[in-house]
């Protein structure tokens, strides 16, 4: 399985840049850049459950089939990362009001395959690294840094959610301006705080595959916030004119 773990490895390095690249001339054309009348689409919610799930069954499977004793971190680690993905691919598409959005089937092929993989690759790293399987690396500053840091992130996150799930706490499936919370400063506040959350999983969890996936996710979320931040603007004559993209003050 280690051959196996070196390719998946390859393939998300690859997939990154690919991302990245291609984020320059095209938009997942999902959400508020769905175009009118899109063909081969589904229902918003169905997708959201099927391109979340491999997260959860890649990575258990592997975490539980590649070594028979496993440290308490990794415990921990495996422990938050199904928590999460809980959260991201069930309770969240569920809470969402007015959600009559449709994915299409393409992006849900990409983010199935792409889920598995990071799923595998994430699940093997942290089942396997040596020091993920001695308590002492809950004293580490690397340990309690990132889980400061995911922790954090992951209240942003969460916090940005409930913010945009309460606009249309009405029902209705139109677009208006986000405020409180990071939206005070950035114009996709969930993102955000999302990069946070990896971020800190990526120092805690210190493996390849946890960096590989913070790197993804700049790749993928940061040109979607700047096209989000721009469309806001276009969209609403008065939009906060302080507000950055995604990186207060920066971007």
């Amino acid at each position: 399985m280690a051959g196996l773990y070196h390719a998946a490895i390859v393939f998300l390095i690859v997939l990154t840049i690919v991302t990245f690249a291609s984020s320059f001339w095209i938009t997942n054309p999902y959400g508020r850049f769905a175009s009118p009348g899109q063909r081969f689409t589904l229902p918003g919610k169905i997708s959201w459950l099927m391109f979340e799930c491999p997260q959860w069954w890649a990575f258990t499977v592997t975490f539980w089939l590649v070594a028979h004793r496993h440290g308490a971190p990794a415990i921990v680690l495996y422990v938050l990362w199904q928590s999460h993905y809980l959260y991201r691919g069930l309770i969240y598409p569920l809470s969402r009001k007015g959600d009559d959005k449709r994915f299409p089937i393409s992006g849900i092929a990409f983010g199935f395959t792409f889920n598995a993989v990071n799923g595998f690759a994430n699940g093997y790293a942290v089942a396997l690294a040596p020091h993920l399987q001695h308590e002492r690396w809950f004293v580490d500053p690397r340990f309690i840094l990132g889980l400061a840091v995911a922790v954090i992130g992951w209240g942003i996150n969460f916090q940005a959610d409930r913010i945009l799930i309460g606009l249309r706490a009405d029902g209705g499936s139109g677009y208006s301006i986000p405020y409180g919370g990071a939206f005070r400063w950035v114009s996709s506040g969930n993102y955000f705080g999302e990069l946070i959350l990896w971020a800190g999983w990526a120092i805690m969890a210190w493996t390849v595959p946890g960096l590989i996936f913070l790197l993804f996710s700049i790749a993928n979320l940061g040109p979607r916030a700047v096209a989000t931040h721009k469309w806001y603007q276009q969209q609403f004559p008065d939009y906060p004119r302080n507000r950055k993209a995604i990186i207060p003050g920066v971007l």
